[in-house]
């Protein structure tokens, strides 16, 4: 069979869409509509919603949702029809209707009683590409979208608005514009060739470090004996390897899924017995390394928005600075009181690591308050000794941002923030247990470049619920152990 389709943009504004069927299916294709379209008028018939469309509902008020049969009346004043039943009879009876109307129709799962496809959609902006498998495999049209939204850079936009600025300067004929903007765009084909380069200048890079690292350590074993090394490594607490362990762990997950470092090392270490003051000191002393590392490794892998960056990065700054000053204060007279305090909220963090792996995704919508929400996120980590990511990474991704992006922007803030906790904390208290803090540098540093080529591609909902468990286990032995 010939792909005979012909790719078209609707302008939907004025258009009236009919979906048949309140199931899972349905709601995919009322969702995939309004992402594309806030405001498109949809009327949705079913004898039974699923319980998601109430929420839909509630965000998009312009859906009407007919709770009985569908008639063939239901099809006035309509423009496009979507059928998102397994009744078949149904289905081809509606199709019949729309036949005699001339109403293009869609039905799920059925291409032969399809007039047009909903292809998978990638968004950037005004720049719009749709996919389409000629309707014999939408999965692999949706692996295609996914790799297209992580390769195509956020700020591309910003291209397409230079580039249309450029073209209404322009006032020679069209093919003097066509020349210019051939000309302007011919460095995106050339960048290729940069790449090969690069590629070479980086192998021999790592040879190079690789020489370093073996001169250094020949050079090591001319003044230290192997039986002296051994030696030295038994003198180093065991808390050290616990601690290396615990740092690769949270890093690992962190640099991930943007979350859980903190508090992972958080609920630990209370275990161990440590002040508060120190614990959170020691976290964020590490953490500036690990988050460092991280995020240069997402910003070098492209997956750092600058513009969310700086929203959220400045404030949780100074929220950084308020938590810390504050846990100093309580950690120093109301010992007992800051244990129970830091060990319920680090809980509250562990249930909404649950309720966040069995969120469902959401419909992208536009963030608000986002500097209100680094000053929130950087106040409870310095605090609490993490949260940043559960607060600012699972706030973000249930606007429906593009998961890796999210993570690889929250990583490289978190740095900052890391930095002015890291620096109140030592100079009002100096650097204490430099066992733990060597341990969670050495555990991030060897997990961050791991963590950042997994972002959003380890199954997510079962690394949160095993981080979740183990926040709220340790919270609870921590709470039974105060009181």
């Amino acid at each position: 069979m010939k792909n005979t389709l012909f790719p078209i943009f609707l302008k939907t504004e004025n258009a009236k869409f009919i979906i048949v069927g309140g199931g899972k299916v349905g709601l995919e294709k009322a969702e995939t509509l309004l992402k594309q379209n806030p405001e498109i008028s949809i009327k949705i018939v079913s004898l039974e919603f699923d319980e998601e469309f109430s929420v839909l509902k509630g965000k998009f008020p312009q859906i009407e949702l007919i709770h009985r049969a569908f008639q063939k009346e239901d099809l006035d004043g309509i423009d496009f029809i979507i059928t998102a039943t397994n009744i078949s009879e149904l289905n081809n009876e509606i199709n019949a209707w729309a036949k005699e109307r001339k109403i293009l129709i869609n039905a799920a799962d059925k291409p032969d009683l399809c007039d047009f496809y909903l292809g998978s959609i990638v968004n950037k902006g005004n720049l719009k590409i749709a996919i389409s498998t000629n309707g014999k495999s939408p999965t692999l049209a949706k692996r295609i979208k996914e790799y297209l939204m992580e390769t195509i850079p956020e700020n591309i936009n910003d291209s397409i608005d230079n580039l249309n600025q450029i073209r209404n300067a322009n006032k020679g004929n069209f093919a003097d514009k066509v020349n210019e903007l051939n000309a302007i765009t011919e460095v995106l084909v050339q960048k290729k060739d940069k790449k090969e380069a690069k590629k070479y200048k980086k192998l021999v890079w790592q040879i190079s470090i690789l020489f370093i690292v073996f001169f250094i350590g020949f050079g090591i074993s001319t003044f230290f004996s192997v039986a002296e090394a051994k030696q030295h490594l038994q003198s180093v607490p065991n808390e050290f390897w616990a601690m290396l362990a615990v740092g690769f762990f949270a890093q690992l997950v962190d640099g991930a899924l943007g979350l859980g470092y903190g508090i992972t090392c958080a609920t630990s270490m209370m275990l161990l017995g440590i002040k508060l003051p120190a614990i959170s000191g020691s976290i964020h002393t590490a953490e500036m390394f690990s988050s460092g590392i991280s995020g240069f490794s997402h910003y070098k892998f492209g997956n750092v928005n600058k513009k969310l960056l700086y929203w959220i990065a400045i404030p949780g700054v100074i929220g950084a600075v308020s938590g810390s000053l504050l846990l100093i204060y309580l950690g120093n007279n109301y010992q007992n009181f800051a244990y129970i305090i830091v060990s319920a909220y680090a809980m509250l963090i562990g249930i909404r690591l649950i309720i966040l792996a069995f969120r469902k995704n959401n419909i992208r919508q536009k963030i608000k308050n986002t500097g209100f929400l680094g000053f929130i996120g950087g106040f409870f980590d310095a605090f609490g000794g993490g949260g940043w990511g559960p607060i600012v990474t699972s706030t973000l991704l249930a606007k429906g941002r593009q998961p890796n992006y999210v993570v690889g922007t929250v990583s490289l803030a978190e740095f900052f923030v890391t930095l002015a906790a890291a620096i109140t904390f030592f100079t009002s208290l100096g650097i204490s247990h430099w066992y733990i803090i060597l341990g969670l540098i050495l555990g991030g540093t060897i997990a961050a470049p791991f963590a950042a080529k997994l972002a959003g591609k380890l199954p997510r909902k079962i690394c949160l619920i095993l981080v979740a468990f183990l926040v709220i286990t340790f919270s609870i032995r921590m709470i039974l152990k105060v009181i």
